[in-house]
């Protein structure tokens, strides 16, 4: 059984500062729960009344006749800590605190809320709150709340929506209302001073009646459970679609490393979340959307897009966004072509997208049989329908789209623009998704083929992530910059190739180094002080002759010394050259909410210019480092460009898969890692500089 299932599904109620008005915010919950005929034992709790609505009230949590399973607390701030310390000595499970006046009013609430879990904590009573309008679950008629959407009708459905904000959360639930999205729960979690946000959506997923869920968040404060939660729902393969606000938040500010520098909140929630399967909404309508083809449509097995239009421009507006999304609009075989040419008139397109024109009103054959040719042509595996208006002609086009969706066997969905309410009703009512435009249809559509291609790398990269190695680094003792030796010694230890190296200490050694590594070198000051190299013009290349690398060394120390007086210095650096046609980044940083995050981008001194970079949560396999290269915008690069022979991708990810291994394994003391510029080319790659900073 769920841990929370007291607080979600509770067998009894117990309902503390109930109020015999019930219009009252203490009121409505009791009047709710016998309106919608919750089946449970309701107990009114409150001295003033002898009996509420037809129940007897009872004075006191003592005098109760058994532990409720939940416990609504509707009392003032102040009365909370007594009321959670009565439930506990009574046995009660879990509870649900509406009151405000905790945490978020300050020091003096925040102190009244620690009281309030620890009392709980130690009597094993759950809480969800405070500050909060509390949970609906529609299946079983569990209404504790005193919100307004259930003044109107709840039935129950496939999705599950968990929501850090009872006011917005309240509107995308009303919205979801309209569109007939049944929410078999809703759940406010307020200031989550006990179940946050992560064990609540976890639980509502376990729920076998659940297909989908949604939710509304505002910040994460369990990294580690939300990408545990979302391995939990690929394994179950009930999608998540998340709206997060906050998108331009700064994360990092005084970062020592690129990495550092471009791993803000947001850009690292979006990288982390999409390489767990999780589809983040733009805002509540797109997310709602989403939801609704999720739980509606089955998986597509790859992106290929089939339209079918009475209209050309829809066709072409469809056909532009789905490539802007990275969907395949299908190239139709000729025998598709053939047969969709022998019931299209003469006037309509039988390329896709196909336009069956207006005339299928006349004739409504001719929609149904172009709908199954498009969909079973072997390059489509999802299709949409466009149509607009029609408000005439409503129970005929039910009728053919019933009839399309027991024939077809891939996932399609209807866009019916400016549709009458009746038709909205019926198509849903009989499981078929229906959207109200052309890109928002395509955006919905991406989100489906996203999500199916995230399971299936999921559970195909099962095996590969339990082989993952993460040996623990023995790191150096100081906080700081990793000198550059020690550095490569624990990059090579996870098998990171590094250029060749040595450090000097005069530029007699720089000329013995030199010798040993071959012609020509690479010379870089060694300095805790300086993190950025070229900045303090302490770098100098292609250096293929004695002269050179003596002279290079005495200017490097000189230049140093001229950029801060006071750097330490360790001596000078001597590097092989390395060869490549590429430069990428790759780089590490310990996230504050997700802990070690892996990334990967253009690398060079333009990376924060472009900021052409995708990020994940460490570790990761070869097979996710593949599909991170194939998130840049730059990807095209590295398949080779005005003649330049393609990079070798697969040493490039087994690279990224052995940072991100390194960073799991090094954990908190790792701060940042930078590797850049790795020069990628067609035999291989290669770091050819590193800064590694410890706390």
């Amino acid at each position: 059984m769920n841990e929370l299932q007291a607080l979600i599904s509770p067998r009894s109620i117990a309902i503390l500062g109930a109020s015999a008005d019930l219009d009252k915010v203490n009121g409505r919950t009791l009047r709710f729960l016998q309106e919608k005929g919750y089946a449970g034992r309701i107990f009114p709790v409150n001295p003033k009344y002898e009996t509420i609505a037809g129940l007897r009230c009872y004075p006191d949590i003592a005098a109760l006749p058994e532990a409720p399973d939940l416990a609504v607390i509707a009392v003032p701030a102040a009365q909370v800590p007594a009321a959670v310390r009565g439930l506990v000595r009574r046995g009660g499970r879990a509870a649900v605190i509406f009151s405000s006046g905790f945490a978020e009013m300050g020091e003096a609430g925040r102190k009244l809320e620690r009281e309030v879990v620890e009392v709980a904590h130690a009597g094993g009573l759950r809480l969800c709150g405070p500050n909060c309008l509390g949970l609906i679950n529609a299946f079983d008629k569990v209404i504790a709340t005193f919100g307004q959407f259930a003044e109107g009708a709840t039935p129950p459905g496939p999705v599950g929506f968990v929501t850090q904000s009872g006011a917005f959360g309240t509107a995308i639930a009303a919205l979801a209302r309209r569109r007939a999205l049944g929410l078999g729960y809703f759940i406010n979690t307020g200031n989550e001073c006990d179940v946050d946000f992560v064990q609540m959506m976890r639980a509502v997923l376990d729920d076998a009646r659940i297909r989908v869920g949604a939710g509304y968040l505002e910040g994460v404060r369990d990294g580690a459970g939300l990408r545990a939660l979302a391995g939990h729902a690929l394994d179950l393969g009930k999608p998540l679609a998340l709206t997060k606000v906050g998108r331009t938040a700064a994360g990092a500010k005084a970062a020592a490393s690129h990495t550092g520098a471009l791993a803000g909140a947001d850009a690292v929630f979006d990288g982390v979340i999409r390489g767990l399967g999780i589809t983040r909404a733009r805002n509540e309508e797109h997310m709602l959307d989403i939801v609704e083809v999720l739980g509606a449509c089955g998986l597509p097995a790859g992106r290929g897009l089939g339209i079918v239009t009475q209209s050309g421009g829809a066709g072409v507006l469809m056909a532009d966004r789905a490539e802007e999304m990275g969907l395949q609009v299908a190239e139709l075989a000729p025998q598709t072509r053939d047969a969709l040419g022998k019931v299209i008139p003469g006037f309509g397109t039988t390329g896709n997208p196909v336009d069956v024109t207006g005339q299928f009103v006349a004739n409504p054959q001719l929609l149904l049989d172009s709908v199954r040719i498009v969909i079973e042509d072997p390059q489509v595996d999802v299709g949409i329908v466009w149509l607009q208006l029609m408000d005439g002609h409503v129970e005929q086009l039910v009728k053919i789209f019933n009839e399309i969706n027991k024939i077809v066997t891939k996932p399609w969905l209807v866009c019916w623009v400016a549709a009458p309410e009746a038709a909205l009703a019926k198509l849903r009512a009989a499981g078929i998704a229906v959207l109200r435009g052309a890109e928002p249809a395509v955006d919905a559509v991406a989100a489906l083929v996203r999500y199916a291609e995230a399971r299936r790398n999921w559970l195909g990269d099962a095996p590969a992530r339990a082989a993952l190695q993460l040996p623990k680094p023995a790191l150096p003792a100081a906080k700081g910059a990793v000198s550059s030796m020690e550095g490569q010694a624990l990059l090579q230890s996870f098998g990171v190739p590094t250029a060749a190296a040595k450090l000097a200490t005069s530029a007699d050694e720089a000329v013995a180094a030199t010798e040993a590594l071959g012609y020509p070198v690479v010379l870089k000051i060694e300095s805790p002080d300086i993190l950025h190299k070229t900045e303090a013009k302490g770098v100098a290349l292609n250096l293929g002759d004695e002269s050179a690398v003596r002279s290079a060394y005495t200017a490097l120390v000189a230049n140093a010394k001229q950029y801060k007086a006071d750097a330490r210095i360790a001596g000078v650096l001597v590097q092989a050259m390395a060869q490549g046609d590429v430069e990428l980044v790759i780089g590490l940083k310990r996230d504050p909410t997700f802990g070690p995050v892996v990334m990967v981008g253009l690398g060079g001194v333009l990376i924060e210019v472009f900021k052409d970079v995708v990020f994940r949560a460490a570790p990761v396999t070869e097979a996710e480092a593949l599909r991170m290269l194939d998130e840049m915008k730059s990807k095209v690069i590295l398949d080779g460009v005005r003649g330049r022979p393609p990079v070798d991708k697969k040493a490039l990810a087994r690279m990224i898969s052995a940072v991100s291994c390194f960073g799991a394994a090094a954990g908190a003391r790792l701060a940042e890692l930078d590797l850049n510029p790795v020069l990628a080319g067609p035999k291989g790659v290669t770091a050819v500089d590193w800064l590694m900073v410890l706390d």
